[in-house]
């Protein structure tokens, strides 16, 4: 105790720091002397009492021990117990055997030291220190740091990352790293890199910028293994390696920078993987580990610089964020690594479960999606319907293909994600793949960001999905966006017995929309089957009836775009309509001139096909007209009863056509053509 009250605090404080590992037991010794010097002028009655309470303890001690008794109490370890589902050391002073000279100097009492763990607490030997030249001689792995290193499972949502980093942070940092251009050793490489990195989380960005932007994969290596080299020095030389020689030299540079690093190896699921592949023998792939901030945390950056097209026969360099600092639970979609202790996952994978579960791509987390419904690669239909429903935290476009056709799947957008309905035409096992891009990236490609297979036992014949149909169908914010609000009915497939149905919706101010009914089977032309919609608008409102011309499966697809933009119309909203009833034959609605203005409202006949011989009433809307009549052999007149209406007859013997005439201005005596109508033949 002496020594100690004679250093001066500075080398206190150094020598708290040089013996953290034993600080415990240096905190009971200077509290137990403290306690021994206060209670040397203590009432000696209470001594001797508390010396008959210290024999006991010792008899109990020997008794337990069968150790001698020890003459010198200083000599006395600490009895330390551990309880390991506890955040809690417990250490016990106690000594074996009190002599008569301490049982007379003072009371001795048990001291019980509490170490809390701390959730971020590490000790030295487990950080790696400043292990600047450090080099992993790959017998021993660095032991992870306990508990803190191992990940929630599943992934939370909230990071792609295993730590909370800013990406624009490292903006000036990236640009240098990649711009470093030294190749004649892997010490002056690090050395010139490290000139504008400062913490340790800078050091490795810039090794793995550097890494990622200037080695690129060995394509003739990965099929020849005599004309490639792994050492890290070969790869900076030549540029080039297959993913082993990537890990080594990554590695290396954080060595070299101080920076522990491990190289983990273990299986992947890369360009090569198809769906139900089963992996066995020796691993396939190798990627690293870095320790920082208290935790480890895995990178790849082979899949970090760049990608080879099928037959692995030819590399691009395409920089990939993903691969840095991944969360755990999103790398261990592609990445399983021999030692399962290197998922650093709280609950870690099978390799059985590794390759039964979906292989959700990195555009899948990149694009804005969360998780799907389907978790599991193998899928199977249900009464020959396959549903997948895949979350979304921003608004995502999809396209779906089933072994390359788009035609088998309805396409449903909802405000946090898509529902996806897959009927297989045929029985069997097929590929289904889903692609995706963020509905703010209007230039850029669908990328593949999740594939299936999926096994169907029957095929749903009550359903066929047109190879017209423009996917999304349905209301959704998607036609919204495109100027459709508030659309009836809200469901994607309209199924009528009759043939006939009503879609109504609120358009944006100035849209100007029109719509189109296609088929696959049908042999009606395309602009009759045209004149089978008829819309209505009164101001933002619109109604499309709709009568089918025969039974089948037809797409409704509603264009629109605003009166005031240049191109042309884009699809806003789509349904998919359905009739069973084969003896449904419904005639077209009327013919419709350019004069014909949106605010007009026919009301009757609305059959474009009128009965030969027979007496038909007219009764239409039509504001701003002075006069208006019926053309059927001769003129018909019609009344305008108010509120715009205007009603009438006419008999349709002796004429094949029959038109309805307006004219704006009466003194002009201007009439023309705003409808026309067919009579039938005899």
């Amino acid at each position: 105790m002496a020594f100690h009250d004679s250093l001066s605090r500075t080398q206190k404080i150094l020598l708290s720091i040089f013996c953290f590992p034993v600080l415990p037991f240096y905190l009971c010794y200077v509290y137990f002397t403290k306690s021994e010097e206060d209670e040397g002028t203590s009432n000696s009655a209470a001594a001797q009492a508390e010396e008959g309470r210290i024999q006991e303890a010792a008899d109990r001690q020997s008794r337990f021990t069968g150790q001698a008794v020890e003459t010198q109490y200083d000599a006395q370890p600490p009895i330390v117990t551990f309880q390991p589902n506890q955040d809690r050391v417990s250490i016990e002073i106690l000594p074996r055997y009190p002599t008569p000279h301490t049982r007379k100097k003072s009371s001795i009492r048990k001291v019980f030291l509490s170490v809390v763990f701390l959730e971020n607490q590490v000790f030295p030997d487990q950080i790696g220190k400043v292990n600047k030249g450090f080099q992993d001689d790959g017998e021993q792995r660095p032991t992870l740091s306990g508990r803190q290193d191992h990940y929630a499972y599943p992934w939370d949502k909230s990071n792609l990352k295993s730590m909370s980093i800013d990406i624009e942070q490292f903006k000036s940092l990236d640009v240098y790293a990649s711009k470093v251009n030294v190749r004649n050793s892997v010490e002056n490489l690090v050395n010139v890199l490290l000139q504008r990195a400062h913490s340790d989380l800078e050091k490795v960005r810039a090794i793995w910028i550097w890494v990622c932007h200037h080695i690129e994969y060995d394509v003739e290596g990965f099929h020849n293994e005599a004309k490639r080299s792994c050492a890290p020095a070969d790869v900076l030389r030549s540029g080039k390696s297959v993913c082993a020689g990537y890990a080594a030299l990554f590695e290396q540079m954080c060595s070299i920078a101080g920076i522990q690093c491990k190289q983990v190896s273990g299986f992947s699921k890369g360009y090569s993987y198809r769906p139900g592949k089963v992996f066995n023998g020796e691993s396939d792939h190798a990627w690293n580990s870095v320790h920082l901030d208290g935790r480890w945390h895995l990178l790849d950056s082979t899949w970090g610089s760049g990608t080879v097209d099928d037959s692995c026969a030819n590399f691009t360099f395409r920089y990939n964020e993903f691969y840095f600092l991944t969360h755990p639970a999103l790398f261990i979609n592609d990445h399983f690594p021999e030692d399962q202790k290197w998922q650093l996952l709280k609950q870690p994978l099978t390799l059985q479960q590794f390759e039964k579960n979906a292989h959700f791509r990195p555009k899948f987390y990149t694009t804005g999606l969360v998780e799907s419904s389907a978790k599991t690669i193998a899928i199977e239909t249900e009464n020959g319907k396959a549903t997948i429903f895949i979350e979304s935290r921003v608004p995502v476009l999809f396209l779906v293909s089933l072994n390359g056709a788009k035609e088998h799947c309805l396409m449903m957008l909802q405000k946090n994600g898509v529902l996806l309905e897959v009927y297989p035409p045929q029985t069997g096992t097929h590929r289904l793949e889903i692609f995706a891009k963020a509905n703010k990236d209007t230039e850029k490609e669908y990328s593949s960001v999740l594939e299936y297979s999926l096994k169907c036992r029957s095929v749903d014949r009550s359903i066929s999905l047109p190879r017209a149909l423009i996917q999304p169908v349905g209301p959704s914010w998607h036609s919204e966006e495109n100027g459709i609000l508030e659309a009836l009915p809200d469901c994607p497939i309209i199924r009528s017995d009759d043939g006939r149905c009503v879609v109504t919706f609120t358009r944006k101010k100035n849209l100007d929309v029109f719509a189109t009914l296609d088929s696959d089977s049908s042999t009606v032309p395309e602009d009759i089957r045209r004149r089978h919609i008829w819309k209505t608008c009164q101001g933002s409102q619109v109604e499309l009836k709709i009568n089918l011309p025969h039974s089948g499966d037809f797409a409704l697809h509603i264009w629109a775009k605003k009166a005031s933009d240049p191109g042309s119309h884009q699809c806003a909203l789509s349904y998919l309509l359905s009739c069973p009833n084969k003896s449904v034959m419904w005639p077209v609605f009327p013919l419709t001139y350019r004069n014909w203005e949106e605010n007009y409202e026919l009301v009757s006949p609305l059959a474009g096909i009128l009965p030969a011989n027979r007496q038909v009433q007219f009764k239409l809307k039509m504001p701003g007209v002075d006069e208006a009549s019926v053309q059927c052999g001769k003129t018909y007149p019609l009344t305008h009863r108010g509120d715009d209406f205007w009603e009438g007859d006419c008999h349709t013997s002796g004429s094949s056509k029959v038109r309805v005439m307006v004219s704006q201005n009466a003194n002009d005596n201007t009439f023309w053509s705003v409808l026309e109508y067919k009579v039938e033949s005899h």
